[in-house]
């Protein structure tokens, strides 16, 4: 006797499978398909059958839908019962959330390790920002305070440092959208069952990056705009 899930009956080409003949044997049941392998998989044809009588070298298994109110004694009923009738068999107990942790523990791990070097990433490129921006406010400073006197409002001389290096921001980002498109999908094509990339994310994406610029590189603008032209020319 045979149990086939929806895929199977499908790949054969069957409307119904119920009493058809099959291997050795009959159908006697047709499930709704289910995951039995890892999740990034497609559910493939599937048929179960009981293990004959002269062959009990092969274990199978039995799947329980528990209540967690009390795990201990209901595991420990069933390890009696299973003893009772069926002594020769193994008892080993597997709970579904363990089994799907470990299972995509390396996913989760990856995970941990990308967020950690994109922070990473983050604090040099906006070091690297603060250094550039602080170099530029040195060697324009005679230039600063010109503007200044000729009348440079804070806003003009924060915008005039600012738009370079905002400017490279943009350009950046324009050639990191096509890169991380294709490496994402390359990376979701091992899933069968994925996400579709929106574009809001990569809108998000930039907003962010080029805030983060603005904020590392407003800060020395800033304070190279309201700094006396005076005493900037003076030392100059």
């Amino acid at each position: 006797k045979y149990i086939l899930n929806e895929s199977a009956v499908k790949a054969i080409g069957w409307e119904s499978a119920l009493g058809k003949q099959f291997r050795d044997g009959q159908v006697i049941g047709v499930v709704k398909d289910f995951h039995f392998q890892p999740l990034d998989l497609n559910i493939e044809p599937l048929f179960m059958t009981l293990h004959s009588e002269s062959n009990r070298s092969r274990f199978g298994r039995i799947a329980f839908k528990l209540q967690m109110d009390d795990v201990e004694n209901t595991v420990a009923h069933i390890q009696s019962t299973m003893s009772n009738l069926v002594p020769q068999y193994p008892f080993d107990v597997q709970f579904m959330d363990e089994a799907y942790n470990q299972m995509y523990e390396s996913e989760q791990r990856f995970g941990k390790a990308f967020n950690v070097f994109t922070l990473l990433a983050l604090f040099i490129a906006c070091m690297g920002l603060f250094g550039l921006i602080s170099h530029q406010v040195v060697q324009r400073t005679k230039e600063i305070g010109i503007r200044k006197v000729l009348g440079a409002s804070i806003n003009n001389v924060v915008v005039l440092l600012s738009k370079d290096f905002l400017r490279l921001t943009l350009i950046a980002f324009v050639i990191a959208i096509p890169i991380t498109y294709y490496a994402m999908n390359q990376w979701l094509e091992n899933f069968a069952y994925r996400i579709h990339i929106s574009w809001w994310v990569f809108v998000l994406t930039g907003v962010g990056a080029i805030g983060i610029a603005l904020l590392t590189v407003s800060f020395q603008s800033l304070k190279a705009a309201i700094a006396n032209p005076i005493k900037a020319l003076r030392n100059e």
